[in-house]
């Protein structure tokens, strides 16, 4: 058999039936990029980078991970050297990340927007670099008009609810065509391990809510208020990162309580965490029923393990992993107690862990009650696991569970623009699967049904479950 081009029109398409479901119902899809971290104040301003580094490089820790690995000294990763010699690091680097999503990335991100299909290592680094470059620098690769080449149609942010949401704002006023909307992120709202930087958050959400707080009634009015707000600029998404959703359940006088003591500078027991941290969950989650948000949870990383270097170069910064919480029983109690009085919302739960992804794909099944296909949704392969092997895991999970045709598909959970390759790295893998099981006799060769579902899957439930 002969040897396949690498990243030819057809990758990791296996058979002819994946082809025709990826290239004549799949590559024509747009995107509904409804998780990212993509900086709204770009957007705004219509960003030109200066160079393929700013936006290929930085701020990309996936990336960092691989540098430091193979050996890459910090200041050619996030320290004082030129973005020229800090791709040439990468370029140096992309060899030995062969078999890693990253070789894959690397070179669609390159090909597409920027038509460069040229292998990129120690040797073509230099001429890459000045190709990718010379397009990335001119106006017609500007932040706006990257999002419209990869049809992008709906971007949704990831924000706190102190901040001040101007730079959507001037984003609606300018006419721009794509939809770019925030996400209430208020993961801040709920961590109280730490009274000194809880405090200073809440004098935040102060000024932002324009009231005073000195008590717990007061903070759950001013975070509403900030709820009605992101509404009213477009939200309609909430987003929780945390290691395992809490259910301790307090009653109102003994979270007042605590609220009262953090204000007054006193640490909380790990118990009162917890309590804290469930009973703005629930308030949370009652806001986005009663709006129509969809409530997501992001659940089980181990975040900022490395104390030296996340003290030096601050969070986020490629020092996290894989954590392996108990995640079941607290959601499933977490669900009900919303599920009795009605007031559980769309909802999309992701694991990082993948020994979760069976645990996690039955859960969803526990609480769809028929009012909308797909109420409760199993989302997409994130952060660790959204690469080959892990997107095949996640949806044979979801179709062996529940049912893959309401999957409300892919998202880029990124902070680059180049990371609409990450659609199209779905797309084919989720053609390909489809394609092996027609191939095998496992379904049927109804490629209009399927191809139908495949469209759906990249397109058609997000815009129907989300409505924009």
């Amino acid at each position: 058999m002969a040897i396949k081009p690498f990243l030819n029109e057809d990758f990791l398409l296996q058979t002819d039936v994946a082809k025709q479901l990826y290239h004549d119902f799949a590559a024509q899809m747009p995107i509904i990029d409804y998780h990212c971290h993509l900086p709204p104040d770009e957007i705004a301003a219509d960003k030109v980078f200066e160079n393929i580094t700013q936006i290929s490089l930085k701020g990309d820790h996936y990336k960092w991970r691989a540098l430091r690995t193979n050996g890459v000294a910090e200041q050619f990763i996030t320290g004082y050297a030129s973005d020229v010699e800090k791709f040439q690091k990468w370029a140096e680097t992309v060899p030995y990340t062969m078999r890693n999503p990253l070789y894959h990335w690397t070179h669609m991100e390159l090909k597409n927007p920027f038509g460069i299909d040229k292998l990129l290592n120690q040797d073509s680094g230099k001429e890459i670099y000045e190709q990718a470059t010379a397009k990335v620098s001119t106006a017609e690769f500007s932040v706006k008009n990257l999002l419209l080449k990869f049809d992008v149609k709906v971007v949704c942010t990831t924000d706190d609810p102190i901040d001040s949401l101007e730079h959507h704002q001037a984003i609606v006023k300018s006419g721009y065509e794509v939809k770019v909307l925030p996400t209430f992120r208020p993961d801040k709202a709920m961590l109280v391990n730490d009274a000194t930087s809880f405090n200073a958050y809440v004098d935040k959400l102060e000024k932002a809510s324009n009231r005073s707080i000195s008590n717990l009634a007061h903070y759950l009015e001013a975070l509403e208020n900030r709820h009605q707000f992101f509404h009213d600029t477009g939200c309609r998404l909430s987003d929780h990162g945390l290691e395992s959703i809490a259910f301790a359940p307090a009653t109102d006088k003994q979270v007042a309580l605590i609220f009262s003591n953090l204000r007054s500078g006193s640490e909380v027991s790990e118990e009162e965490h917890a309590q804290f941290q469930t009973y703005m969950l629930l308030f949370f989650a009652r806001l986005d029923a009663e709006k129509g948000w969809t409530q997501q949870f992001h659940l089980g990383a181990v975040r900022n393990n490395n104390d030296r270097m996340v003290q030096k170069l601050g969070a986020d910064s490629g020092f996290d992993s894989i954590g392996d919480y108990r995640q079941a029983s607290t959601m499933a109690k977490f669900f009900n107690e919303l599920d009795k009085s009605n007031q559980l919302a769309k909802t999309i739960i992701y694991n990082l862990n993948p020994a979760d992804n069976e645990v996690f794909a039955t859960m969803i099944g526990n609480y769809n009650d028929g009012s909308l296909a797909g109420k409760m949704q199993y989302g997409s392969a994130w952060w660790f696991l959204d690469q080959k092997e892990g997107m095949e895991k996640q949806i044979n999970a979801l179709s062996n569970m529940g049912l893959l045709s309401r999957f409300v598909g892919m998202l880029t959970d990124s902070r680059s623009f180049l990371s609409y390759s990450r659609h199209e790295y779905f797309r084919r893998i989720l053609c390909n699967l489809i394609g092996n099981d027609i191939q095998n006799g496992e379904l049927p060769n109804d490629t209009a049904w399927l191809g139908q579902m495949v469209q759906n899957i990249c397109y058609h439930n997000a815009a129907n479950y989300f409505k924009f």
